[in-house]
C-alpha cells in the first residue's frame, strides 16, 4: 500500500541552516536510527547510521531498538522496515521515492497473473510492495537468491517475481526451472551488451562487475555478478587495478573507500548518458531527511492485516540467514 501523497514545505528550511548539525541533532533528540542504501548520495550514505544492499537494511530495520527509523532509500525499503519493527516510526523523506519494479507490479496484476500457475511456490524479489509481498510464500534479495531458490523442494514448481533478469540469472546459478514475471529495473535495463563490450576493449585489464538485474548477455560477459554488497566485496579483496561497474553510480562511493588505489568506471548507458542514475533514490535530499527528522512525516502506515501477512515470507527469508 502507498501512503496519502506528502509534500515537504522545503521553503521552510532556512537557507543558512547547517543541515548535517541539524540532521546530527534531530537524530539524537527524536531517538532515530538513519538507514541507507548504497544508491544514496555520498553525502547521506556519511550521514547514515548504517549503509547496506537490501538483505543487510532488513536484517538492521528488524533488530533496531530506535523509536524513530528514517529510511534513506525506496518506499518498498520503508515499507520492509515497517513490516519487521512495527514499534518503530518509520519515516521516508519522499514518499514518492518509488522502484520501476515494484511500481510495475500491483498486487492486482500479480494476483491476476498467478492464477496461470497454481500449486507453484512464490518467490517474490523484496523489491515490491508490501501487497504482493502478502502474495507470496518467501521474499529473497540479489544476495542470497540462490540460498532461497534452493530451499524450494526440487519437485515444487517456481513463480519468480518482479524482475525477469535476476530470476534468469538464478536459474542459471541453480538449474531450476522459474516462471518470471516480466518486470525489470529501469538503472540496470539500460547496460547493453554493445556498450558494455566497447567499454571492455577500451579498458581490457578491467574487471568488470555487474548486477544480476543486467541483461543476461551483459552478466555473461563479466568476471563477477552479485549484488551490492556482494560487489563491494569483490572490489576489496581483488588485486585488479580497474573496474568497470555495471550497476547504479551511488555504490561508487564506498568502493572509493575501500580501494583509494583502484579506478572505477561506470557503464554508460546506452541513450547516450553519462552514467546511470536511479532517478527514485536520488529523490532523498538533505533538506527532505531534515524536514523529515523534525516532522516525523511522511510515516509509513500499514494495516495490520496486511502487516502480518507480509511479515510471514520475510521471516522465511530471514531465518534462511541464521
Amino acid at each position: 500500500m502507498r501512503n496519502a501523497p506528502y509534500y515537504p514545505d522545503l521553503d521552510s528550511v532556512d537557507a543558512d541552516l547547517d543541515l548535517v548539525a541539524e540532521i546530527r541533532r534531530l537524530r539524537g533528540e527524536k531517538n532515530a536510527l538513519i538507514l541507507a542504501h548504497y544508491y544514496q548520495e555520498p553525502l547521506v550514505q556519511d550521514l547514515a547510521d548504517f549503509v547496506g544492499d537490501s538483505l543487510q537494511l532488513a536484517q538492521e530495520a528488524q533488530k533496531a531498538k530506535a523509536k524513530v527509523i528514517l529510511f534513506c532509500g525506496v518506499h518498498f525499503m520503508a515499507e520492509t522496515a515497517k513490516i519487521l519493527n512495527p514499534g518503530s516510526t518509520v519515516v521516508l523523506p519522499d514518499v514518492s521515492a518509488g522502484c520501476s519494479l515494484a511500481d510495475r507490479c500491483s498486487a492486482e496484476v500479480f494476483k491476476e497473473w498467478l492464477k496461470d500457475y497454481p500449486d507453484h511456490v512464490v518467490i517474490s524479489y523484496i523489491n515490491c510492495s508490501a501487497n504482493v509481498k502478502a502474495l507470496s510464500d518467501i521474499i529473497c534479495t540479489s544476495s542470497n537468491a540462490v540460498r532461497v531458490v534452493n530451499s524450494v523442494p526440487a519437485d515444487k514448481k517456481i513463480v519468480f517475481a518482479p524482475d525477469r533478469h535476476l530470476g534468469r540469472w538464478i536459474a542459471g546459478q541453480t538449474g531450476r526451472e522459474m516462471a518470471l514475471y516480466p518486470g525489470f529495473c529501469i538503472v540496470h535495463e539500460q547496460f547493453t551488451p554493445r556498450r558494455v563490450a566497447a567499454m571492455k576493449a577500451r579498458c581490457p585489464d578491467a574487471k568488470l562487475i555487474v548486477h544480476p538485474e543486467c541483461h543476461a548477455p551483459v552478466a555473461a560477459m563479466a568476471d563477477f555478478v552479485g549484488s551490492t554488497a556482494g560487489m563491494l566485496r569483490f572490489v576489496a579483496t581483488n588485486p585488479a587495478k580497474t573496474f568497470l561497474i555495471g550497476t547504479e553510480t551511488g555504490i561508487l562511493h564506498l568502493m572509493r573507500k575501500h580501494r583509494p588505489d583502484a579506478k572505477f568506471v561506470p557503464i554508460p548507458v546506452d541513450d547516450g548518458g553519462s552514467c546511470s542514475l536511479c532517478p527514485y533514490m536520488r529523490l532523498n535530499t538533505l533538506e527532505k531527511i531534515y524536514l523529515a527528522l523534525r516532522d516525523l512525516k511522511p510515516e509509513i502506515v500499514m494495516d495490520e492485516p496486511l502487516r502480518q501477512k507480509a511479515l510471514k515470507p520475510l521471516e522465511r527469508m530471514l531465518l534462511l540467514e541464521t
